[in-house]
């Protein structure tokens, strides 16, 4: 799995200086249809609080999150907490899919392989539910290490769960009190008013990446949470876990503004990543939709604040004392260019990978979206190759 874990040059940042354009070629694309079905062996339906239902073994929000398994062309993707709001007991699972670019037939092909569940210790399932319960798991990152373990990021706790190649849960990683809520509650303004820190309601730890050299995760909250300025911040943390030891650090990712979200977050190296920034709507309406490089190296570690409802980050500017991570603009999805905005383009953007090299030593980069489980839309992979240099010397 050497090829995996390869460091790749990248570009030291300075924040908001212009950059030039990345010479990022869009490969292809392509779409799996919200109807299919997976491998799970799954019969019955799942039904909502709302009386809505779909079969329980409908293939879908995969796209949450996507990791290279280091293997080929096979690739695990995580679906998130399944159908619906959360009311409905969805059975946590990850797919193995093989997925090949092609540069000269600009084209994108998939395989569904496998598809496993993911469980405890003891073999029990985990559930999508919403409600407060031991086994309720909301999978958003996913990424590999060097042993083959699968490391998982959780938007209802946050958690961040250490599971086998089959899915069976082996550790569980410290991430601070901080990003927890003190009172729980399914109804999300409830949680919300019943909370003064932790994480917004539903905006967990939605990107997980992990350092080529498989020495440290990387878990990046999707929104600011309630004592950094909630709803209306734009200082969202970075949690750095070493997996050597669990010791942890934090560092400050400033959002473009209050009302996008991180989805996303991919190692470049050991402190250079690709952030992907967007906002919640599709379409013609779609109008954020942007990778962003970032580097951590320089950036203070605020972990020290946060510790209560009073000493979180500022809303808006950090103190001069405190520097965020460095960022620059990558790469924007709805660039003319690729031809992808349009009537037809996903709201809910999420999943981020490399592959394996190209045959011209280019980067594969796959994009990949969340369906929420709808029939009526598919999930779509889009490839794109990245030149080196665009990512710089070390």
């Amino acid at each position: 799995m050497d090829g995996l874990f390869r460091s790749i040059a990248g570009l030291l940042l300075v924040v908001l200086v212009p950059a030039a354009q990345a010479r990022v070629e869009l490969v292809g694309r392509t779409s799996i249809p919200g109807s299919a079905t997976d491998r799970s062996g799954l019969s019955g339906r799942y039904t909502n609080a709302q009386g809505e239902s779909i079969p329980a073994n409908q293939l879908g929000s995969f796209g949450s999150g996507i990791t290279y398994s280091g293997d080929g062309d096979l690739y695990y993707a995580a679906n998130d907490r399944g159908f619906g709001d959360g009311t409905s007991a969805s059975a946590d699972r990850f797919h193995v899919f093989e997925i090949k670019a092609d540069p000269k037939a600009k084209s994108v092909t998939v395989e569904l392989r496998a598809t496993r569940f993911l469980t405890d210790e003891h073999g029990a399932g985990f559930v999508g539910l919403s409600r407060p319960d031991p086994l309720r798991f909301d999978p958003e990152g996913i990424r590999v290490g060097r042993d083959g373990h699968l490391y998982v990021s959780d938007e209802y706790g946050p958690f961040v769960y250490e599971f086998s190649p089959q899915g069976r849960r082996v550790k569980v990683w410290n991430v601070p009190a901080k990003f927890a809520v003190a009172n729980p509650n399914a109804d999300e303004e409830t949680e919300i008013q019943s909370n003064r820190s932790g994480r917004v309601t539903n905006k967990g730890m939605e990107g997980l990446a992990i350092t080529p050299d498989g020495r440290a995760l990387f878990g990046c909250m999707q929104s600011p949470l309630i004592q950094d300025g909630g709803r209306k911040g734009v200082n969202v943390r970075i949690l750095r876990i070493d997996l050597a030891d669990g010791a942890t650090r934090e560092y400050v990712y400033p959002l473009a503004g209050p009302k996008y979200a991180v989805s996303e977050i991919l190692a470049v190296d050991d402190h250079r990543f690709l952030v992907l920034e967007r906002e919640g709507k599709a379409g013609a309406e779609a109008s954020f939709k942007k990778l962003f490089l970032v580097d951590v190296q320089n950036a203070s570690d605020v972990s020290d604040t946060g510790t209560s409802p009073t000493n979180g980050l500022p809303e808006k500017a950090l103190p001069l004392n405190v520097k965020a991570v460095s960022k620059r603009p990558f790469l924007d999805l709805l660039d003319p260019r690729f031809s992808l905005a349009g009537a037809d383009f996903p709201a809910k953007v999420e999943g981020l990978t490399w592959g394996p090299d190209l045959a011209d030593g280019r980067r594969l980069l796959l994009v990949t979206t969340d369906n929420d489980l709808r029939a009526d839309q598919p999930s779509w992979i889009y490839a794109f190759a990245v030149d080196r240099t665009d990512l710089g010397p070390e």
